[in-house]
């Protein structure tokens, strides 16, 4: 956990692991419940063994919507909600969840690349974030 912590950056506090939360006598499960003190607010995972769906991206909505109104206090920023699945779709993301969403999906993978291959990818996100700050 504590490598998964770092790799995500600063400021992120482990909150809890399958984390119940109870509505109208259901229960559901977030399977990551992590605080970031920099942006201050909550951040949720989701990991998905399979291709992502739209229920996915409903269920996160879900989880970001309860939590937005009944665990975030007035001084906090929005919760943020992130899917991490074996297979993304973006059109599906784009279609299914609303343009101000402050939900991402994301693919994982099992393995890094080769080193020359992060690389020129990092070299080419940086080059098109230049671009869009012109």
């Amino acid at each position: 956990m504590q490598k998964f912590l770092l790799e995500l950056g600063k400021g992120f506090l482990f909150e809890q692991r399958q984390k119940r939360f109870t509505f109208h006598d259901k229960n559901f499960y977030v399977d990551l419940v992590l605080y970031n003190r920099l942006l201050r607010c909550y951040v949720l995972i989701d990991f998905k063994i399979d291709e992502l769906t739209h229920q996915d991206l409903g269920q996160m909505q879900m989880y970001v919507n309860y939590f937005d109104r009944y665990e975030r206090v007035e001084s906090e920023n929005p919760t943020i909600g992130i899917l991490l699945c074996k297979q993304s779709d973006e059109a599906l993301v784009n279609l299914t969840l609303p343009e101000n969403a402050n939900i991402y999906a994301k693919e994982y993978k099992l393995y890094l690349p080769d080193k020359k291959l992060l690389q020129k990818k990092l070299k080419e996100w940086l080059d098109e974030e230049q671009k869009n700050d012109l």
